[in-house]
This record gives structure tokens, sequence and C-alpha cells, in this order.
């Protein structure tokens, strides 16, 4: 498992449908790059699985983008700041800024 189907799959573990509900948004995670891929977290849904790998777009609430998976572990897990991957050009966001800030709170920490 990649480090990031590893961070998908600990985001995955760190909702449930309280916490899903809670939110009630959908997410989509564009990861550029050879390990890169597109994952969507579909919190509108009242059990899980919510967070899947999908082979095209979606409409999403909130939808992250970098470059490559190394940045996004970074960012993810709070080795980097996002607000300063911004500013590097390293992440963009489209859509509901305060949404988007909900999720983030189920991010993984550690991936080991």
């Amino acid at each position: 498992m990649t480090e990031l189907e590893k961070f998908f799959t600990k985001l995955n573990d760190n909702l449930d449908a309280e916490k899903a509900g809670d939110i009630n948004a959908t997410f989509c995670f564009k990861i550029g790059g050879d390990d890169g891929g597109t994952w969507v977290a579909d919190l509108t849904k009242s059990e899980g699985p919510w967070v899947t790998k999908v082979d095209a777009d979606i409409e999403a609430d909130c939808t992250f983008i970098t470059k490559n998976a190394r940045d996004w572990i970074k960012i993810g897990t709070g080795k980097m700041n996002g607000m300063v991957a911004m500013v590097r050009g390293k992440l963009k966001f489209e859509g509901n800024d305060k949404v988007g800030m909900k999720i983030m709170a189920f991010f993984p920490k550690k991936l080991d």
C-alpha cells in the first residue's frame, strides 16, 4: 500500500456516521504524479466507506488539488501548512472554504 493509500484509508477510518453526517458534504482530492490519483470523500452517505478512489472527476462541494503525492502527504499530515502550500503553488482549493476546513479535523497525523 502506498503512503497515499494509507492516508486515505486512515481518513476513512477516522470517520463514522455521526461525524460524516455533521459535515454532510462531498470532497474530491486530485493528486498528481505517478503515485497520484483521485479520491472522493462522500460524507452525505449514512454509512461507509466514505472515502474511495475513483477513475473520473466528480462534482464536489470542495476540491483539493496537488501536483504530487509527497506534497499531499506533507499537507494532509500537518508537516506542511496548507496556507503556505497554497502560496507556494503546491495546493489549490476550489469550493466552500468553511466546509473544506471541517474535513481537515479528521486527516491522520501519522501513517504508521
